[in-house]
């Protein structure tokens, strides 16, 4: 009697942890998040306190966009605002907010062929046109390729006319791209916290840092249950609230390396956002 006890207590232990293991979400989330390193830190520190596993699908983000638009995740991490924004307008995401933010800068040959070096990266786009220097693009759709494409077209530059020349479009991710650039002693425009994670630099270096228009931030969001009902609200919304309270920002703005800080939080709600007036 006292054996079948027992087993049975076991087989309800083992029932108990088979389900609290079952608790997950599926965040869809962009190559620069996970390759600058920043979720081996946030995740744990998230499961620990939730007992949520957190499962991260690193794409660019417009395919982490298009991911949750379609209901194969719970949550988007991304970093392309003016893309969010309007699918929260559509209705495929819901409860919006602002969690962090970096900025992007252009690497380059140290020796700096093009003369693009300084604070004003559209001038620098510009020089490197017209040395029709090599340049690395991911040319992927992710919030890094959109604002690499949004400075080109400010500068009023098509790249695309140096397509096959000067101007390779690698289509991958951030890390990849860098390697590419490495390789090729390329120029090319990349999210902060990669390039401080990024080990095989050759030689590359930063020329061009501290322009405004080179801010860089990162939205987390819900996917709508109202469109797919299998989309775990509660767990989702648990890591919502978490990445955004004060235990959340801290772990954030915790993640350095060799004494650098590679995330800023600014935690907002979607209502607190005037868009356009950043």
């Amino acid at each position: 009697m006292g054996l079948t006890r027992s087993l049975l207590a076991a087989l309800l232990c083992l029932s108990f942890t088979a389900a609290a293991q079952q608790r997950f979400i599926t965040i869809a989330s962009t190559t620069s998040t996970e390759q600058s390193g920043l979720f081996k830190h946030l995740l744990p520190v998230f499961e620990k306190k939730t007992g949520i596993q957190a499962r991260v699908v690193a794409l660019g983000t417009g395919q982490a966009l298009d991911m949750g638009k379609r209901g194969d995740a719970d949550v988007a991490f991304v970093h392309d605002q003016a893309a969010e924004l309007k699918m929260v307008t559509e209705g495929f995401f819901v409860d919006r907010r602002e969690v962090m933010y970096n900025d992007f800068v252009v690497v380059g040959p140290k020796s700096d062929p093009a003369h693009a070096k300084g604070r004003n990266v559209l001038a620098a786009l510009k020089q490197i046109s017209e040395a029709k220097a090599p340049f690395a693009s991911r040319g992927d759709k992710s919030g890094t390729h959109a604002a690499e494409l949004r400075l080109w077209k400010e500068a009023r530059i098509d790249p695309q006319q140096g397509k096959g020349s000067w101007y390779r479009e690698t289509g991958s991710g951030m890390g990849p791209t860098l390697n590419t650039a490495s390789g090729m002693n390329a120029y090319a425009v990349t999210d902060r916290g990669t390039w401080l994670s990024f080990k095989n630099r050759g030689e590359l270096a930063i020329l061009v840092e501290g322009d405004q228009r080179l801010f860089n931030q990162y939205g987390v969001m819900l996917v709508n249950p109202a469109k797919h009902p299998h989309v775990k609200k509660a767990e989702g919304m648990a890591f919502i609230d978490w990445v955004t309270s004060p235990g959340g920002q801290k772990t954030i703005a915790d993640y350095k390396i060799d004494g650098e800080q590679l995330f800023f939080p600014n935690a907002r709600k979607a209502s607190d956002v005037i868009v356009g007036k950043e």
